[in-house]
């Protein structure tokens, strides 16, 4: 849609000065007439032009026909943003949309000095951005007032509802007047967002920009199998290999982030990290240290995975898996924006490829499976990319004549080149080695059935054993990453006092002892051993268990001559007689209650005497 759509002059001069041409589909649907004045539930591509597009939405509910704001007094507009990061970036793009038209923009997010807020809501504010926590308690106590408001947009409504932020937002939408325009971004529509919408639109209008063949047109989606333990040789080699402007790797936790970010600096990124524990300062830094280039890797949580716009992100690194197609398509929604292309690459450890296949499957997303790049692949990547170098074919100015001649007169034409392809590396980080794909997880369209009876196979010892408090639960891993198999290559594992045998696939046995070195070490005093075939043990020798009608019948137990009855048994010669003779009295005998006493309370004491009733 050409730039004339735009009804209000002043953001059609600003649209112009910022260097549009045409609008985007969700810019271009939304500026229809029809929808003009209606409740809008939007969905649109990560990277489509969103924030432009409920900036023109709000045009004329805003300013009237009119061209200019009046004076800022209580906001007429409302934007809530789930994140820190994603309601500074709107606010900057609403800022110099209205700049135009005389609009005045403050934010309300958590981070940020609350008493610095409260002074730009007292001077007045056409249009507040801010997060769901922060607003409520700018509400609470009364700095913010939503009497005037007109129009209230949820931007990424979705994820609000999943960070838990619904009593907020309803609360918020509870307070505003209930003559407004209500209007929901979000990428995906759930059902939690559709039922918040029936609750507080009225009488919504749908618009949908998405298109599953042309959503993931500008990112190309690579899978690359590696060992567990290999993963972050792989994301170290796959940075290395596209050698991207800007990059960002997601990890599923803080610490994962913490880690990576110390790894990749101590081996010569420029790394910043991003996540929920740092405070709003650092953040902000980690952003802009991208977008000045000063960093070109950012380590991140899902808290960078929605809605920030970084320059020239050509690189996006799934670390860990995304935990459901949302997921996947915001983290990569990052890279590919704005017609720019973009490629998002997953690390699949050998056991989550069937999960990574049924994620891409509902994502509607076509990857290519591979292999990470292997270090002779980033050698030859980077020899291209310096036979390429715009340095080689730039022409060459009248002050490098100078240089140029001295250089050729001291020294050969060899040794210059040989000179330049040093400086072009230095700096560079060594790729690393990874190990070979054990041989039955070649990208298997399904994991191969397990032998029968594991018949195939042969029997490794380990110097280790109960004595050491050998467990199959740490037994397993070790081996798997030592010999650079997978359990499914694990048979019998059986543990004595000293040692260990482990049965192995057959197919697997070679490559096992291939990864470990001369002597077999495993770990520091654990070796491996191949047993002697006629050593091994037979697990099919095992005694088994009799049938119940097979077992031999208990003997019969044989009948006891009755008891004699207690008085007609003898007194032993020199039994003390005082008991019977006490009893024959009435007596009761020491240490026993009579029939309706009550017992002393308390635990008996020995050292007294025995309890006697009274006369």
């Amino acid at each position: 849609m050409p730039l004339s759509n735009i009804t209000v002059p002043a953001l059609a001069r600003a649209i112009e000065k910022r260097g549009y041409e045409t609008l985007t589909p969700v810019q271009s649907a939304i500026l229809a007439s029809e929808l003009r004045d209606a409740d809008l539930l939007v969905s649109a591509q990560t990277g489509s032009g969103k924030t432009v597009a409920f900036g023109l939405a709000l045009a004329h509910t805003l300013l009237g026909g009119k061209d200019r704001f009046e004076q800022a007094r209580d906001p007429l507009a409302l934007i809530i943003a789930p994140t820190r990061e994603l309601a500074m970036q709107v606010k900057a793009e609403i800022q110099w949309l209205y700049a135009e038209a005389g609009g005045v923009v403050a934010s309300c997010v958590g981070g940020m000095d609350a008493r610095d807020e409260r002074r730009a809501l007292d001077r007045g504010a056409h249009i507040v951005v801010g997060t769901p926590g922060r607003l409520v308690d700018h509400l609470h106590r009364g700095s913010l007032l939503l009497t005037s408001l007109k129009a209230v947009v949820l931007d990424e409504a979705d994820e609000m509802l999943n960070l838990g932020f619904r009593e907020e937002l309803e609360f918020i939408l509870d307070t505003a007047p209930a003559e407004r325009r209500t209007l929901m971004f979000s990428a995906t529509m759930p059902r939690a967002m559709a039922t918040l919408a029936g609750k507080y639109q009225r009488a919504a209008q749908r618009v949908n920009t998405i298109s599953a063949a042309r959503q993931h047109s500008d990112i190309e989606y690579l899978a690359l199998t590696a060992g567990a333990h290999d993963t972050e040789n792989a994301i170290f080699n796959v940075l290395r290999y596209h050698d991207a402007a800007n990059a960002l790797v997601f990890c599923g936790t803080r610490a994962a982030v913490t880690h990576l970010q110390s790894r990749f600096s101590n081996r010569g990124f420029s790394v910043v990290a991003l996540s929920g524990e740092l405070s709003q300062k650092e953040r902000t830094y980690a952003l802009q240290a991208l977008r000045d280039h000063r960093a070109n890797v950012c380590i991140a949580t899902d808290v960078a995975a929605r809605g920030l716009d970084l320059p020239d992100l050509d690189l996006v690194i799934h670390a860990d898996l995304p935990k459901n197609p949302e997921a996947l398509l915001h983290r990569s929604g990052r890279t590919g924006r704005a017609g720019r292309k973009g490629t998002s690459v997953l690390i699949v450890p050998y056991p989550a490829r069937r999960r990574t296949e049924r994620l891409l499957r509902d994502a509607k997303i076509e990857a290519r499976w591979s292999e990470p790049p292997s270090a002779d692949e980033v050698k030859r990547r980077d020899q291209e990319r310096l036979l390429d170098d715009a340095a080689l074919s730039d022409p060459i100015t009248a002050d490098e004549r100078v240089i140029v001649s001295a250089l050729l007169e001291r020294h050969d034409v060899d040794q210059i080149a040989a000179a330049f392809a040093r400086l072009y590396r230095k700096g560079q980080p060594a790729p690393e080695e990874l190990m070979a794909a054990p041989a039955n997880a070649q990208h298997p369209a399904r994991p191969a059935p397990r032998p029968q009876g594991f018949e195939h196979s042969a029997w490794v010892t380990l110097t280790v054993g109960y004595a050491q408090k050998a467990e199959p639960r740490w037994l397993i891993p070790m081996i798997c990453k030592a010999g650079g198999i997978t359990k499914r290559d694990i048979g019998t594992i059986r543990i004595e006092d000293r040692v260990t045998h482990v049965e192995l696939n057959a197919a697997a046995v070679d490559a096992f002892f291939t990864h470990l070195d001369a002597g077999g070490r495993i770990e520091k005093n654990i070796v491996a051993t191949p047993m002697r075939t006629d050593a091994q043990p037979d697990q099919r020798q095992h005694p088994q268990r009799q049938q119940r009608s097979e077992r031999p019948e208990r003997p019969q137990r044989q009948d006891r001559p009755n008891r004699p009855e207690r008085g007609e048994r003898p007194v032993r010669p020199g039994h003390n007689e005082r008991p019977a003779q006490e009893a024959r009295r009435g007596k009761p005998p020491t240490g026993k209650h009579p029939a309706g006493a009550k017992p002393p309370k308390g635990k008996p004491n020995k050292k007294k005497k025995a309890w006697r009733p009274a006369d």
